[in-house]
Parts: C-alpha cells; structure tokens; sequence
C-alpha cells in the first residue's frame, strides 16, 4: 500500500472534512499532502499539484515563506498565548497600529477572532449594540445583495445567499432584507459601471423604506467570491456609502476573502475611494499560515460603548484565543512583506499575465464567461454560450475539471460550474500560462457530449 493510500485510509476513519459529501471518497480519492513550498504542495507519495486556489484562498506569499516561519518561530519562543482581556501583548499592539495606518482613514479600532465567520458575528452584533447604545433599539435588521455568502455561523449565513449553505439551516436565520446584485455576469467591460448604476436603484429604494429599522448594509466589495467570483465595479460602492450616510445606516464591508491585494489594491475599497464603519478581515492576514480575523471599526463606534461598567454597555464578545499572538506574528511578517517586496505593484505584471493566459478561453463554445479582477479570473462554463443557460449542478461538470486538474498536478476546486483561479501571489508568469492550457484541457475534458 503508497504512503498516500495508508495516510488516506486513518483519515476516512477519523476525520469528517469540511464542505464535503463524505460518502464521494468511496471512489474519490483523498489526496494526503505532506508538504508545501511557495505555489506547489506534494503528497506523500512525491506527486507536486499547483496551488491554484491558495488552499481556500489564504495563502498569498507561498508555502512554507521563509520570512513568516522565522517570524512565528521566534514568537513561539517568546510567548505562544495570553488572554487579552485585562492583558496584552507586543504582537497584537503592532499589528492593530499597522492595520490602522493600512485600512481606509478612520477605521482605527481592532476587535479580533478567530475565523472570518466570527468576524461577521461581531461586525453584525457590534452594529445593533452600537444603535441600541444609541437609544435606537428599532434599528435591528440588516440589508445585503443577492448571491453573497459570509460565513456558516447563524448570523454569517443570515446574511448570506447561497442555497447551498442556507436553505437547511432557513428555518433558524435572521429575517435579512435582500436586494438583487449587481454583478456583472456576461458583460463586457466597459458596460460595468453603467449596469452597476442601474442595479443599484434596488438598492436606494431599500434603503429609503426600511432605514427606520436598518442598523446596517453588508456586502462583499467587488467579487462575490462563494458565489460564483460574481464581480462588479467600485462605482457601486461609492453610490453605497453616500446612501448609507444620508439615510443614517452603517456600512459592514466583508472583505475576509478579497483583501489583501486580491483585486489589485490592498483593500477592495480602496478602489471607490471610501471607507466603511466595519472592515471584517481574515483568510489572507496571517499568509494563510494560523487563523486570526479582525473587525476595524470608528472612533465613533468606539465611543458609543465607552462608558462606566455598571450601565453594561461594553461589548461583551470574546474568543478564547482572540488577538493570539503566534497568530500576530505571521500576520506582522505577512504585511512586512507585502511592503518590501511591493506585492500590489509586483501583482500588476502578473495580473496582466493571468489576462493573457485565459483570454483565449473566451473562445470555447462552453464558455459563457470569462472575467478578471485584480488576481482572480473566473470561466464560467455554461450548456449554452447564446443564452447562458447553465449546465444542471447534477451533471458536476465541475467535479471533472477537479479530477483531471489532480490528474495533471493543480488543485483548481471550481465553485458549481465556475473554474476560477485565485493563486498566491509568488506563483511565476511561466507557471500561469501553464494554468491556462492546463484550464483548456479540463474545459474540453468537463464539457465533453455524455
């Protein structure tokens, strides 16, 4: 029995994985991965795949980055944990004054998790404490567009809208008001901001007849990325924050999974120019090295809970390894490397290459869709290119690209039917116009006639 089949066969009596039919590994494969360097993992029997989906879209500067293991080597040596309730540290000092002098103007309070989930949680909680400080207990639900997804805790999924992971659990989520997205799904470029325009008239009207109640408006800045890499432009965000200020409700910006130089800035927002009253942060923060959200929030939110103990209007939230500082340091030496090797301007090159490798897969007759923000590329392949119609999710023709992508050496996990490539940020232009031909093959391989 391989190295590979041995590890596999203790994990299926032991391990139940997430976002995974169980019962598929009766004849699909586990693949045990014994190491990782820079865009490549190997298995333990010596096969190497391309990271092309950054191990859920967290490791950003490589595996096993020699700068971020030397930073949590040392901070291990140090101090591995200390509650920071009445209690603080070096690590997470640091990091909440980087973020701070990073993060869009006036974001300079750090609130730290565990997961982005978590970060979610705490963004949706603080805002209806924040009002109820504020003597405006009505203003308790919350607004978002259609087709987002945030996390799997009740209040993430509430305010999420991917059946998938919501319609089971229905029965126990938030009443949340929705509104149709403005993604940009089949459109060529240059019609994004016109149709973000348009769809944002939903958007207004809500806004406009449900502020009385609204504490706050939640979305994912530019790519919706669980559902779908659904993507549009920044104009909608700066109609958002002007709405959200003249109708007097908060803006929660989940920017867990874009951030960090995903679409080409350090933070999505960055691109409308304007800041929201929550950031929520994770995956990419730590490099993708220990688990470690934040929500960044105002000097005004701050203030509304500052007060003396007795009338309890602290925020009474806690993890048990909040602001944990193993965690701090990778994130510390993550965000030190972003500045010396100059990541978002290096990702320029590298972007234009990814354009260049999947341009010639608009070409497919299977494929609806090709689009890009940033380091991400999403090809939508679709039953029919005229009308869009999507194949049926039954045939997981998805489930074949991940099969012979395995077979060839890359991890690309398509969401449904959407190929999509999201890779750190270390991977070589040589290495990306691999990812394209390699894509070609699965493409023809996963839309073969049956």
């Amino acid at each position: 029995m391989s190295l590979n089949a041995q590890w596999t066969e203790r994990d299926l009596r032991a391990v139940w994985h997430p976002c995974t039919q169980m019962k598929d590994h009766e004849r699909l494969p586990m693949v045990p991965i014994r190491r990782g360097r820079g865009v490549w993992l190997e298995d333990f029997d010596g096969k190497r795949y391309l990271d092309a989906v950054s191990s859920w879209w967290v490791n950003v500067l490589g595996h096993a980055n020699p700068e971020i293991n030397a930073r949590v080597k040392a901070q291990l040596d140090e101090l591995e944990h200390v509650i920071l309730s009445g209690f603080t540290h070096r690590p997470v000092i640091e990091l909440s004054e980087r973020l701070a002098e990073l993060a869009p103007p006036g974001l300079g309070h750090c609130f730290y998790a565990d997961s982005g989930s978590a970060a979610i949680e705490i963004a949706l909680k603080m805002s209806f404490h924040y009002w109820r400080n504020c003597g405006r207990p009505e203003k308790r639900r919350f607004l978002t567009i259609t087709n987002g997804y945030h996390g799997e805790t009740l209040g993430a999924l509430s305010v999420s809208d991917v059946g998938l992971y919501t319609d089971t659990y229905r029965a126990l989520l938030l009443d949340v008001i929705k509104v149709p997205a403005p993604d940009c799904v089949g459109l060529p470029r240059e019609q994004w901001e016109t149709h973000a325009e348009t769809m944002f008239a939903p958007m207004e009207a809500a806004l406009a007849e449900h502020a009385d109640e609204l504490a706050a408006v939640i979305l994912e800045p530019l790519i919706q990325c669980a559902g779908g890499m659904r993507m549009y432009p920044p104009g909608y965000l700066r109609r958002l924050r002007e709405a959200c200020d003249r109708h007097g409700v908060q803006l929660i910006f989940d920017e867990i999974a874009v951030g960090f130089g995903r679409t080409g800035t350090l933070f999505a927002a960055e691109q409308a120019g304007v800041g929201p009253d929550y950031l929520c942060l994770s995956k990419a923060l730590t490099g993708g090295y220990l688990p470690l959200s934040v929500v960044m929030t105002t000097d005004q939110v701050f203030d509304a809970f500052y007060d003396d103990y007795e009338r309890m209007r602290a925020f009474l939230h806690s993890h048990s390894y909040t602001g944990n500082p193993l965690a701090c340091a990778a994130a510390l030496a993550t965000l030190a490397l972003f500045e010396r090797d100059q990541v978002i301007e290096t990702n320029r090159a590298k972007s234009a290459a990814m354009a260049r490798a999947s341009a010639p897969l608009r070409d497919h007759p299977q494929v609806g869709d090709v689009r890009q923000t940033g380091m991400v590329v999403a090809i939508e392949m679709v039953a029919d290119k005229a009308t869009m119609t999507p194949y049926p999710w039954q045939e997981r023709r998805g489930l074949k690209v991940f099969q012979h992508a395995l077979s060839r050496g890359a991890l690309l996990r398509p969401l449904g039917s959407v190929i999509y490539w999201m890779p750190p940020y270390v991977i070589s232009e040589e290495e990306i116009a691999w990812l394209g031909e390699l894509t070609a093959e699965c493409i023809e391989v996963a839309t073969a006639k049956r």
